[in-house]
């Protein structure tokens, strides 16, 4: 009597927790309404040649946890275990509700999770705060069902970023801050927020794919120049001298007093003609000399005072460059978690 009371319980649990909908393979459709029906022999039997089919990942998990409700209400043990380790592994985040499910079913599952390492129920939940400004960041949250080595990172592309390195097992909480190796706020872009669990020869990988955006960030602009100062010019021009000139009309006027001396004296004979050429041709030499463009020359001061502004604007540059650069560090994140297309191993 215990028995027959024992199956309809059993009965009345696949029908709600091995209902045959959304499933496409008929076969599997067959070993569930098998179940449902309390022919566990030909449950077992429909539920094995499924397998051999060509199945998803959702159905395959299906069918094997159909054997391990199957094996655990045939008092098959240890087939019940193997069996929910199958469906535990394709699908790490299964749940059995213990209170619509017999307490044999619900001990082989947890038997079953315990004998395997899966990271289950990964979890990135959406975020919004200023990067490297208080406590803020991303929380993450997963289970790891035995003691492993865990490493979670972020990865895309080329660039793959440790959130953390432990040793954990059971739950697990962390928040990323979302900042790469040098301090620097995560690009805008899509990332694996990946979690490798490894134990022995046992590994096991869970992922979550999240979008990260950055908030617009107000720079300050590069100088060219200090603001209100010009740079002065480093050559200069003395200004031009009368002096050759002056040489000149003095040898010319040398050269005529001294013709006429000559010539009042009687010592010279040959006329004033030589004089006046003499004196002619020093009075124009003056003049193309004072008419020349001195050379230009070192402004010394001038290039003291360039030096002094060019030494002030790198250093304003330089101030500029490490306020853009905290304002960067700053920058306002968004983290949104994307749908999951799979991503466990």
């Amino acid at each position: 009597m215990s028995r027959i009371r024992w199956l309809l319980v059993l009965g009345a649990v696949a029908a709600s927790a091995l209902g045959a909908q959304n499933v496409q393979n008929a076969t599997l459709r067959q070993a569930l309404a098998a179940y449902d029906n309390l022919d566990i022999p030909r449950a077992i039997s429909l539920a094995r040649q499924a397998l051999s089919q060509r199945l998803g990942g959702d159905e395959q998990a299906r069918a094997w946890e159909l054997l391990g409700f199957a094996y655990s209400s045939s008092d098959s043990l240890l087939k019940a275990v193997d069996a929910f380790k199958q469906a535990i592994l394709i699908d790490p985040d299964r749940q059995l509700d213990p209170a619509k499910i017999s307490p044999k079913i619900t001990s082989s599952f947890l038997l079953a999770l315990a004998q395997v390492l899966v990271v289950r129920q990964l979890q990135v939940d959406s975020a919004g705060f200023v990067a490297g400004v208080g406590q803020g960041g991303v929380p993450i949250r997963f289970t790891v069902t035995s003691p492993a080595r865990v490493r979670t990172r972020a990865v895309s592309g080329a660039t793959s970023v440790i959130i953390d390195s432990s040793i954990a097992t059971g739950q697990v909480n962390l928040r990323w801050p979302a900042r790469l190796a040098n301090g620097d706020p995560m690009p805008s872009g899509n990332y694996l927020i990946i979690v490798d669990a490894a134990a022995g020869q046992n590994t096991f990988s869970a992922s979550q794919p999240v979008r990260i955006t950055q908030g617009q960030v107000d720079t300050l602009p590069w100088l060219d120049k200090m603001p209100g100062y010009d740079y002065l010019p480093e050559t200069e021009y003395p200004p031009q001298s009368g002096r050759p000139l002056a040489q000149a009309l003095m040898y010319g006027g040398a050269a005529i007093g001294g013709t006429v001396v000559l010539r009042n004296n009687d010592l010279g004979s040959g006329g004033t003609g030589p004089a006046l050429a003499v004196s002619a041709g020093a009075l124009i030499s003056g003049f193309l000399m004072s008419l020349k463009k001195p050379s230009a020359q070192p402004a010394r001061a001038n290039i003291l005072y360039n030096r002094l502004l060019r030494d002030q604007l790198a250093r304003r540059n330089a101030d500029i460059a490490r306020e853009n650069q905290t304002r960067r560090q700053q920058v306002r994140l968004t983290v949104v978690p994307l749908p999951k297309t799979g991503g466990t191993r």
